[in-house]
């Protein structure tokens, strides 16, 4: 091998940190973005040594790839999605997961993002299409031009300009997503301390009167099946959840999309909540608590 070649495989392999935040945030779990990326890596290899040195830009070749392995992942999963036991939410990451801080772009081409609040977005890409969801992460998130999104997606430029546009959209009708993270983190701290004190009251006047609530069991766990709705029935709900489990806390952490709260009873973490928040009122609350999502946080 030579010192060519050793160059070019340092330089493949260290897109890895790249393409496992991208294909988080358009998968959701941290096996799957793991499963896309060793595929993107098993068709480079597979390539004739020749094609693979005539390609210019390595990043954007594999970059383009896990696009593509990511947008069949994401067909198939909306059917697995709907065998899934109750309701299904991103997995969560601590700050200092493999993928912390890896998009790795000109600040110039974070069109939309640098003021969103991450946990609210990857719940909010869960509705849109998989070729929605692929142009917007690539473009908005990641700063991929539309002329190589429309490779992966398989239409025109023009055509691929228009589902991110759409998908920008969709993103952008959610309020949580126009809350600047200092706010943010206000609001999830004076959240965390009525739900821990107990006060009823002081956590009502927190949420927003439509709030709604999901949990995230699995079915390995039990969880709310369905939305609650209402802030009374959400803090009550809450509070029902700390009272269960006497001497459970909310102990603030970092995510590797903005804060959250590790929900511990005897040193155990039972889950991972998180909370949109939007005019200064707590709009969702997503806790998630499938042991199975919980593993990236055995160690914090």
């Amino acid at each position: 091998m030579t010192d060519d070649d050793d160059a070019l495989v340092a330089a493949v392999e260290g897109e890895r940190r790249h393409l496992l935040a991208l294909a988080y945030r358009m998968l959701g779990t941290l096996a799957d973005a793991e499963e896309a990326v060793q595929e993107t890596y098993v068709r480079w290899y597979r390539m004739d040594p020749r094609d693979r040195e005539a390609v210019v830009s390595p990043r954007a070749w594999l970059t383009r790839v896990a696009g593509r392995v990511c947008l069949d992942v994401l067909g198939s999963a909306r059917a697995r999605r709907e065998r899934y036991v109750g309701e299904w939410l991103p997995e969560p990451l601590p700050g200092a997961a493999p993928l912390a801080g890896a998009p790795a772009v000109d600040p110039a081409d974070r069109v939309t993002l640098d003021e969103a609040v991450g946990s609210a977005l990857l719940v909010v890409l869960e509705r849109l299409t998989p070729a929605e969801r692929v142009a917007f992460v690539l473009h908005d998130v990641f700063g991929t031009p539309f002329a190589e999104i429309a490779e992966v997606v398989g239409r025109s430029s023009a055509a691929t300009r228009q589902l991110a546009t759409s998908a920008r959209r969709k993103v952008h009708a959610h309020p949580a997503l126009d809350t600047a993270p200092a706010a943010h983190a206000e609001v999830t701290r004076a959240f965390a301390a009525a739900a821990a004190g107990g006060d009823l009251g002081a956590l009502v006047a927190l949420l927003d009167p439509a709030v709604e609530l999901r949990a995230d069991g699995g079915g390995h766990v039990s969880a709310a099946r369905r939305p609650v709705v209402g802030a009374d029935r959400v803090a009550r709900f809450l509070l029902g959840v700390l009272a269960k489990n006497p001497g459970a806390v909310l102990e603030p952490a970092a995510s590797v999309d903005g804060p959250v709260l590790l929900l511990r009873h005897a040193g155990r973490l039972l889950g991972v909540v998180s909370v949109g928040v939007a005019a200064g009122a707590v709009v969702d609350v997503w806790i998630v608590l499938n042991p199975e999502k919980l593993t990236a946080w055995s160690g914090v």
